[in-house]
């Protein structure tokens, strides 16, 4: 089936009280596991792109590779810009064939971030494609990201309203203490439940983005760690916490550290292993195989949205 945009998908989330993988891609191992994953699951899949991978991938070939994807599944499929820097990324993207770009404005105050999310949704929606903005900073780093933990801050839930309302975009990413990176907490794991309730109150129509939500899989850094990474203290968000929000509002929840560990982890373990081996295929194909087991059990354990194709 062709691409879609995420509104249906969004639509049935909200119903049924589930949340759907936005999974970074960064070329043809990513995208070969995660619609695998997806089409054995019966799930629907959201495939994102950073303006990062966009440069080292170029976008033609992205665009391609998941058009292949697309030939080959019988599952839903979107083609998303994550994290969009500026109008001009937004508008290559929507006029290259996106179904659904994120136009990052948070770094800007309130009325800059209204103003040019605004100017995306106008463009977006005449060329019937849908669009995520975020209100409210998250910590951590990772690609062109890099916020504080001194500049981050919660998404305020009369702010969300308002901006909501003079934006018109398509959904809304929020700050309730995920981090970009493999590093999001010092102390124990911990998500402000209390204000996705608020914002939900609000806003109950609206499809609620939950970014920085990698669980960081402990047994991913031992497997790197163990075959020659360093990668001390990395901590992410507990399954646990994740398949709750999906089940309390969250309607998109993203994931990439913990695709790129399960490449890493894999990739190191047969260069540790059999360090004669010079084939790609050979360790590009185990770490393929990781990735897919761990879409698989995002999709199926945490998500929820297997058999909701």
């Amino acid at each position: 089936m062709p691409l879609v945009t995420t509104k249906e998908m969004f639509e049935k989330s909200m119903k049924e009280h589930f949340a759907i993988g936005a999974f970074n891609i960064n070329n043809m191992e990513f995208i070969q596991s995660i619609t695998d994953a997806a089409e054995e699951a019966k799930s629907p899949v959201i495939l994102q792109v950073s303006s990062s991978a966009i440069k080292y991938a170029r976008i033609n070939y992205l665009i391609k590779m998941v058009e292949a994807a697309v030939e080959t599944t019988t599952i839903p499929i979107a083609l998303h810009l994550d994290h969009g820097p500026d109008f001009e990324t937004c508008k290559m993207c929507i006029d290259a064939g996106f179904t659904s770009v994120m136009i990052d404005g948070s770094k800007y105050d309130f009325e800059e971030n209204v103003a040019l999310t605004k100017k995306v949704v106008d463009y977006a929606h005449s060329k019937g494609v849908v669009v995520e903005a975020e209100l409210g900073k998250l910590a951590g780093v990772e690609d062109d990201v890099n916020v504080s933990e001194d500049d981050a801050r919660y998404t305020d839930s009369e702010q969300a309203y308002e901006f909501v309302q003079r934006t018109g975009c398509d959904s809304l990413a929020i700050a309730i203490g995920t981090s970009h990176g493999a590093y999001k907490f010092k102390g124990d794991a911990k998500l402000r439940f209390d204000i996705l309730e608020k914002i939900k109150e609000k806003l109950p129509n609206t499809p609620i983005v939950l970014h920085g939500a990698s669980s960081v899989i402990p047994s991913l850094v031992d497997m790197c760690n163990n075959n020659g990474g360093n990668i001390p203290g990395a901590k992410g968000c507990p399954d646990e916490m994740l398949k709750q929000a999906g089940e309390t509002g969250v309607s998109k929840i993203n994931v990439d550290t913990d695709l790129r560990l399960a490449m890493t982890a894999q990739i190191r373990k047969v260069f540790s292993e059999e360090p004669s081996v010079f084939d790609p295929r050979k360790y590009l194909g185990a770490a393929k195989e990781e990735i897919k087991a761990t879409v698989a059990h995002k999709i199926k354990n945490v998500f929820c949205s297997a058999n909701k194709a």
